[in-house]
Parts: structure tokens; sequence; C-alpha cells
């Protein structure tokens, strides 16, 4: 497959009262053309950190950020952060609005997506008539709003309970399959990250380095769940686990 992002040793610093910090340190990898690449490690390894550096939210120290040409960006936060005040539409259209790409054919496209992956009798509902499930397809649904080639997710389960997790996982899965697109995610699920991802990146401790990458060859199984279930999946959960727990 095309690779169309490429990292190639790429770092960051910052400056504290108590001296230099490096966050993450040289890390390398590559994401090709509608695949999904999970990168987990041990809390306060760099994984959000690195993330806003591919999104362009914050600056880095040092490295290379390749990405191919025309391609756009769209990131996810790690709750839904939908404004109580809009519906569901104007919520999903938020960030046309920002961009000041409201148009008649975008709006359309919006709604086409809502009502396309179950929220049509929601339109005009507001956020707190949704489910925890639904305000995440939603969010996820505004961040398709602008056409992304590539989605940053931090995260986007973690303020569900775990049976929530479960089905929005399958939602969110399904989305980016259908949508075609190519997703980073960070995650500290190591069962969330074998089950939705095609490669997952295990980070060292602080400084956060590139441990291992691992392809997780569960692609003939349609769905998260199938995965789960699969004979494949505790040896790839003990792999990862024991990866990430000598940095604990």
């Amino acid at each position: 497959m095309s690779k169309i992002l490429e990292v190639n040793n790429l770092s960051k610093n910052y400056q504290t009262i108590n001296g230099e910090v490096i966050a993450i340190d040289n890390i390398t990898f590559s994401l090709d053309n509608q695949e999904f690449l999970c990168i987990v490690g041990s809390s306060g390894c760099g994984k959000s950190t690195l993330l806003n550096i591919l999104a362009g939210i914050d600056s880095k120290t040092k490295g290379d950020i390749k990405i191919k040409d025309g391609l756009k960006i769209g990131y996810m936060l790690q709750e839904d952060a939908l404004f109580p005040w809009l519906n569901i539409l104007d919520n999903a259209c938020l960030g046309l609005d920002i961009a000041f790409k409201k148009t008649k054919e975008n709006v359309s496209f919006v709604k086409d997506l809502l009502i396309k992956y179950g929220l049509k009798d929601f339109l005009d509902k507001y956020p707190y008539e949704l489910s925890g499930g639904m305000r995440q397809r939603v969010a996820l649904i505004r961040t398709l709003a602008l056409k992304p080639d590539i989605l940053m997710l931090d995260e986007p389960f973690s303020a569900l309970d775990y049976v929530s997790r479960l089905k929005v996982s399958e939602d969110v899965s399904k989305i980016i399959k259908q949508e075609k697109k190519s997703v980073i995610m960070i995650t500290h699920d190591i069962a969330e990250a074998i089950s939705l991802a095609d490669r997952v990146i295990v980070l060292s401790k602080r400084p956060g380095k590139v441990k291992n990458i691992y392809d997780i060859d569960l692609k003939y199984l349609d769905s998260p769940l199938e995965k789960r279930n699969s004979e494949k999946f505790s040896y790839y959960y003990d792999l990862l686990w024991k990866e990430i727990d000598k940095d604990v």
C-alpha cells in the first residue's frame, strides 16, 4: 500500500523551571492509505504530544513529517465537546462554520452522514437528549464534515463506560471503513488497539521512543467484536501487555 504520511526522527523537548524535558525522542513510522494505526504506551509516554504535533496543534523540536500532497487532517478530541445550546445538525456543522465553508452542499453532506449513521430522528435534538455513544458519532461526523483524508483520534472512547466503548468502537470502525479514511489513534486500552488497528505502535516510557511496531493479523475479521472473540486476540494482548508492562 502507498504511504500517505511519513514521520522521521521526530522529537519534542520542553523547557521547564527544572530544566529541559524530552517528551518524545527520534520517533519514526509511516501511515498507509486507509490504514488504521494505533499508538499505545504507559501513561505520560508522550502519546498525546505526538498526536498534537502530527495534527499541527503543537510544534516539533526536530525531525520531519511528510504528508502526501493535497491530503487533509481531521482531529477528534477525547470528549465530544458538543455545545449544549446547538442542535445536533448545527453541532455537526460547527467545523464548517469555523472554516467559513458552511455551504448548502456541505450542510447537505453532513446531514446525509447523520442520516446514514443512525441519527435521522435526532437532527433537531440537543446533546443532552442523546446517549454517550450517539454523541461520539456526532463528534466523528463533525470531524468528517471538512472531508479530511487522515483522522487523528485522541482516546475518543475514554469518557464512555465499558459497554458503551464496545458499541461505539463498532460504530466508529464501520464509519471509518465505509468512508475509506486513514487513522492514527492513541489509546491506553490494549484490547481496544488490537480490535481496531491494522498495526500497533508501542512507545516506551518518557522520553517516548518507538519500542516496537506490531502487525495485527486480524484483517479477515470484519468487526472489533469479532476480533476480540478470535483465538489470536489473547496472543496479541499478551504480546503488547508484556511490552508495556516493562515500563510500568
